[in-house]
């Protein structure tokens, strides 16, 4: 398979929205999905609810909010993975989970064996006052 196509990015966009705010019931404020011929990335902007954020402030919080959001990756990947496969016509061979509890972040990562790195850039900043 060669690179994706601009629409295979948007199709998974669109569905890791839906299952995210199906599982969840919160709807991240957005989506980011990165596709190459190796890897999948799927950024959920701001995924986590209110309550998770309040929970994330404490060290302990944090990692209670990383936890869940790992198992409930782990049970149900299985959606995201066949979507994968029926949009690119290949299999994945591994996926894994990042929670950033800080930005509400959580990056979901469907790879074919490949080490993956994640750098989450700042936002840009406002245009200097005139």
């Amino acid at each position: 398979m060669t690179a994706p196509g601009p629409t295979i990015p948007k199709e998974l966009a669109q569905i890791a929205l839906s299952l995210q705010t199906e599982r969840t019931g919160h709807s991240p404020k957005a989506v980011t999905v990165v596709a190459s011929d190796e890897t999948v990335v799927v950024t959920l902007h701001e995924a986590l609810t209110p309550a998770e954020k309040l929970l994330a402030r404490s060290t302990a919080g944090a990692a209670q909010v990383e936890g869940y959001h790992r198992a409930l990756f782990a049970v149900s990947c299985d959606q995201m993975r066949t979507e994968i496969q029926r949009l690119t016509g290949r299999k994945v061979k591994e996926s894994a989970v990042v929670v950033e509890p800080a930005t509400g972040a959580i990056v979901h990562a469907f790879t074919s064996g490949t080490i993956v790195q994640i750098f989450q850039l700042e936002p840009h900043d406002p245009a200097p006052p005139s």
